[in-house]
């Protein structure tokens, strides 16, 4: 027997994750690429004569993708069930594409190009949505693929490597759109009553062509992922759960070794006996810390930051706010790198609760600095404080939790629940920030400022106090051995 055979081939399976996490890095690109458009599209419909393009309607535009992963993570569980984990990410790869294209050329068989309309809005935001209930689908079902073939000893750091390409996604489309726009400007955008836009001459390419650009480039990576992943295999706890048990065996064996497979694959069908357990068979609190897991990555506001970064720096009178923008990114690279090769030593509750205290600082410093002259530098590094404590803790160890936590019966759908009310909180968190930060008690005070800020800083210290007093530490355990964990707590 070779030394493949009795350990397994790592090559293997970083091949396949690899494949995998581009899920994770269109998850990346297609949610931060409304960061650069934002401006040039807001400014496209200001210009429309049928309707007002109000802040509300560009702060639902801006998250409407967001409505298609609530869509999409719902029925993630369903079709990681009866489709199995690796067809649902086909799907998802084929709806990036179509959103990516729709996205760029909205008017593409029934509307003139060019002219905006509110029909062409909502035209628009139905692309979005379509390429949301993709990022719905790859948010919840990579995790569940990595963690289903990775090893109990390294799939903290393999499924830590999806959020790495999450924020390596969000990265590459900072540096697409800071590309894209080149030597053009982000128009300055003014209302000349009843919501009809001023716009400086000079962005006029940004706002008829330069958005179309950046949301048309993520075709390319979409459509590299949907190729991809035909190539890649089922999950063996997919497998054994449709009595495919040998093609499992076979693929047990090239990730893990001969002899290690047979042991794998009992454990499997020892807790797979019962396939149709019900949701609640392992108590309410499973199910409930999974949900608030995912109800605090998104309630801390992040995606309030990386959605409308270029905006909020310009805000601060930076004179170049995509590239700092940029910096903001390569910074969140290198603090997910961190926890990427920490999360098996230190374990996921250090992380998790250490991050949101570094995060509570960096809001806390935002909403007190923010607008006050000659405190500018204060703020950005605050920002990205606040983003890089995000990065090494919530970010990754979030969807690590998520994918082991659960027992392997009900994992399917539990996962699509906790997934779904992520979503749900990042389109709230996402909509309602324009408004809040731009809320004033009386004309031109900074009261949106520091108490969006401030919220999020509170709400950073109750993540901490949730992760100490309720969630259980997983480091070590296998996927099989949560269920014993669960039975233990009810």
């Amino acid at each position: 027997m070779n030394q493949t055979q009795q350990s397994g081939s790592k090559a293997y399976l970083f091949s396949i994750v690899l494949v995998a996490v581009l899920g994770g890095l269109l998850f990346g690109y297609d949610t931060a690429v409304i960061s650069g458009a934002e401006k040039g599209l807001q400014a496209f419909f200001m210009e429309a004569q049928d309707f007002v393009y109000t802040d509300g309607w560009h702060g639902f535009t801006s998250a409407s993708a967001l409505i298609g992963c609530i869509i999409g993570s719902a029925l993630s569980g369903f079709l990681a069930t009866n489709l199995g984990r690796k067809r649902s990410l086909i799907i998802a790869g084929l709806l990036f594409f179509v959103s990516a294209l729709g996205s760029m050329r909205p008017e593409f068989l029934f509307f003139d190009y060019g002219t905006p309309t509110f029909s062409l809005l909502i035209t628009f935001n139905i692309y979005r949505i379509i390429g949301g209930i993709g990022v719905g689908l790859a948010s919840a079902i990579c995790p569940m693929y990595i963690g289903e073939v990775a090893p109990s000893n390294i799939r903290g750091m393999l499924v830590s490597w999806n959020q790495f390409a999450i924020i390596f996604g969000q990265l590459v489309v900072y540096f697409v759109n800071f590309f894209i726009l080149g030597d053009h400007i982000q128009p300055l955008v003014e209302e000349m009553g009843k919501g009809i836009a001023a716009i400086n001459p000079a962005a006029q390419w940004t706002v008829t062509t330069g958005w179309r650009y950046m949301f048309g480039s993520e075709a390319v990576p979409a459509g590299l992922f949907a190729l991809l992943i035909c190539f890649v295999p089922e999950t063996p706890r997919y497998l054994v759960s449709i009595g495919r048990d040998d093609v499992a065996q076979r693929i047990l064996a090239k990730i893990n070794g001969t002899s290690k497979a047979a042991q794998i694959l009992q454990d499997i069908k020892d807790t797979m006996v019962v396939k149709t357990e019900k949701l609640m068979t392992y108590g309410f609190m499973c199910i409930f810390i999974g949900i608030m897991l995912s109800v605090f990555q998104q309630a801390v506001g992040i995606n309030a930051v990386l959605y409308y970064a270029p905006r909020i720096f310009g805000d601060m009178g930076m004179e170049d706010p995509m590239m700092v923008t940029v910096f903001m990114g390569i910074i969140n690279i290198l603090f997910t790198l961190v926890a990427i090769f920490t999360v098996e030593k230190l374990g996921r509750k250090p992380l998790l609760i250490s991050g949101s205290i570094g995060m509570a600082i960096g809001a806390m410093g935002v909403a007190t600095t923010f607008g006050h002259a000659g405190l500018e530098m204060v703020t950005a590094v605050s920002i990205m404080v606040y983003s890089a404590s995000f990065m090494f803790s919530w970010g990754p160890i979030c969807w690590v939790l998520i994918a082991e936590i659960f027992p392997n019966t009900i994992r399917g759908g539990a996962v699509a629940i906790a997934v779904a009310f992520q979503w749900i909180f990042n389109f709230i968190v996402s909509s309602t920030f324009v408004p809040m930060f731009n809320m004033h008690l009386t004309e031109g005070d900074d009261f949106g400022h520091w108490f969006t800020y401030g919220l999020y800083g509170i709400i950073c210290l109750l993540a901490a106090l949730f992760v100490w007093r309720l969630v259980p530490e997983t480091k070590g355990k296998t996927l099989e051995e949560m269920s014993a964990l669960w039975k233990s707590k009810r």
